[in-house]
């Protein structure tokens, strides 16, 4: 693998564990709307991890939907679509404020779970 690469990877997994921790500290102070786009970014970065490791680079939310479509036909086990669907919820929820704290709470698991199987992927 290329330096550039796994410099790219470095730096997403560097930023998915910033996001994380941002998205859980402002979780567990009640700012859902925070924290929903700091899930999302954890998503996103997570994703962006994996395709690096294939030598793509994602740059827009499409690629990184289109990125996502493509893992989830090569790992239908693993429900990435659905995981990241729910990703994409809480980035909506960041800009309207629409969803019930309950499903903040619910889509950050869901997240986490996605962060993980993603992370499997870049081992």
């Amino acid at each position: 693998m290329e330096t550039r690469s796994k410099e790219r990877i470095k730096r997403y997994l560097r930023l998915n564990g910033k996001y994380l921790k941002e998205a859980e500290d402002l979780l567990a102070k009640g700012d859902y709307v925070q924290a929903s786009e700091k899930f999302w970014g954890a998503a996103a970065q997570s994703v962006k991890a994996v395709a690096a490791k294939r030598g793509v680079e994602l740059i827009a939310h499409r690629s990184i939907s289109e990125f996502v479509s493509r893992l989830n036909k090569e790992h239908p086990e693993l429900k990435l679509a659905e995981d990241f669907h729910i990703a994409n919820n809480l980035h909506t929820n960041f800009y309207e404020d629409w969803l019930d704290p309950d499903m903040v709470r619910i889509g950050a698991t869901r997240v986490r779970a996605f962060v993980e199987k993603l992370m499997n992927l870049t081992k």
